[in-house]
């Protein structure tokens, strides 16, 4: 597994748990607004040091007892075929497991599943499922897309997640997305922040303001069992 980080304490990205998250290195998509260029681009740098996985669970054998689990973000975690072995070794010392993916590898994500690898996913929803082709350069298999949220839909703990950028996403986007996942369990609308982007020219977008995402959230919340802004 190539770590290209680690973050040693967070109580948000695993809701309800106190967890660490490590960070994969490499993505299958660009997105141009991406708040992790560096694992995108493979770079290391002084937020994102490689790590070994001695490394990594030499430390995380410490933290039992200390910690509930581990999410493992990215970058893209799905493209490394050693993620369930991975995975495998973080729930051998006894820790939950949270995976963040975009959905574009549902064989792996199948798997893990089968297989009761993980106990949490978050997958983040690029746009409607008709204008994912639009937004991004690259082909996008949207029947991938799609059979990844079936399968998720299954599990009983998992969010959608939407990072919202001004000019990729209007409010219709958001009925589109909501009419799509409808009934799902938990939708999540995230605040952009223009820090360091993929694309440089990203930095200068200005986000949508609060009050503006959390009145996306109470269009949305028909669609959803539970609808929150992130800020």
């Amino acid at each position: 597994m190539k770590i290209g980080g680690l973050q040693k304490l967070t109580l948000i990205d695993y809701p309800g748990k106190v967890a660490a998250t490590v960070f994969t290195v490499g993505c299958n998509f660009f997105c141009p607004f991406c708040h992790n260029p560096d694992l995108v681009l493979l770079k290391k740098s002084e937020q994102y040091p490689f790590l070994s996985e001695e490394q990594f669970f030499w430390w995380l054998e410490k933290k039992l007892g200390l910690l509930d689990g581990v999410c493992i973000s990215g970058g893209e975690p799905t493209i490394h075929k050693d993620l369930p072995d991975f995975i495998k070794e973080i729930k051998s010392l006894g820790f939950i497991v949270k995976l963040d993916t975009n959905g574009s590898n549902p064989e792996m994500l199948e798997y893990l599943i089968k297989n009761n690898l993980i106990d949490y996913v978050a997958m983040d929803i690029k746009a409607p499922i008709n204008k994912y082709s639009k937004f991004y350069r690259l082909a996008t298999n949207v029947a991938a897309i799609k059979k990844s949220v079936n399968l998720i839909c299954q599990l009983a703990d998992y969010e959608f997640r939407t990072t919202v950028i001004p000019d990729f996403h209007k409010k219709r986007d958001f009925t589109e997305i909501g009419e799509w996942l409808m009934g799902s369990n938990k939708y999540v609308l995230q605040q952009f922040r223009p820090e360091k982007t993929l694309d440089p020219a990203f930095a200068d977008v200005r986000p949508y303001s609060d009050e503006e995402l959390k009145s996306f959230c109470e269009g949305l919340k028909p669609y959803f069992k539970k609808c929150e802004v992130r800020l």
